[in-house]
């Protein structure tokens, strides 16, 4: 029970600093261009993803915690308000992206009325427009070296957090292994002790009877 404790306090701990990096990219795209917040929304996408994976864990850790454990109810609700935070960030980025897709439709629309005016000005406007997609292709890439980064970063925090519940359940195992060979050593300790008290005793018994077969054949030879 310890373990199952000690393993939710922790991925409560991941959890909650995860959350505040998925505030501060929602945050940060209510200020930024359509692309760049296109871009902050996929990362933050990655994280409730991934943040919905922790809260699993987190729900299956506290089903092994007996009912009689003191901070069971503080748990339970902690979990509850958890969920609640990550359903209004995964509200709050969908109408990012909504208010997004309306920004990036205007500008087209913007850019077509435009191009219908004097011949100049839509020249200036299509070599800006391809400006404008060099840009846009080079942080796209960007974006998705980014993203693959952040992936086989998330992949590499959950192999450790494989490895650290493998750990403290190994840890448990050893002081449970620990605790039966204090048992074993304290019966055997017992055993040998009464070994010795059955050696003395025989001793003393067979003391005993050579005295009395000696004190027999000593009134037998004085007769």
């Amino acid at each position: 029970m310890a373990t199952e404790v000690t393993l939710f306090e922790s991925y409560e701990q991941d959890f909650n600093g995860l959350l505040v990096s998925i505030q501060s990219k929602l945050s940060a795209a209510t200020s930024q261009g359509v692309e760049q917040r296109k871009a902050s929304i996929r990362r933050a996408e990655l994280d409730m993803d991934e943040a919905d994976d922790m809260l699993s864990h987190l729900e299956e850790l506290l089903s092994h915690i007996p009912q009689t454990h003191r901070e069971k109810p503080a748990y339970v609700s902690r979990v509850r308000q958890a969920k609640g935070t990550l359903a209004s960030c995964k509200k709050q980025s969908r109408e990012l992206y909504h208010s997004a897709t309306r920004a990036e439709l205007i500008q087209r629309q913007d850019s077509s009325r435009a191009w219908g005016s004097e011949p100049d000005e839509r020249t200036r406007l299509l070599a800006g427009h391809h400006t404008l997609e060099d840009g846009t292709q080079r942080l796209e890439d960007s974006t998705r070296v980014a993203l693959r980064t952040e992936e086989v970063g998330a992949e590499i925090l959950r192999n450790l957090r494989g490895q650290r519940e493998q750990i403290l359940h190994t840890t448990d195992t050893l002081h449970t292994a620990d605790t039966n060979i204090d048992r074993s050593s304290s019966t055997m300790k017992k055993m040998i002790r009464q070994m010795y008290k059955q050696r003395v005793i025989f001793a003393l018994i067979g003391v005993f009877f050579l005295a009395l077969i000696s004190v027999i054949l000593y009134f037998k030879l004085r007769r």
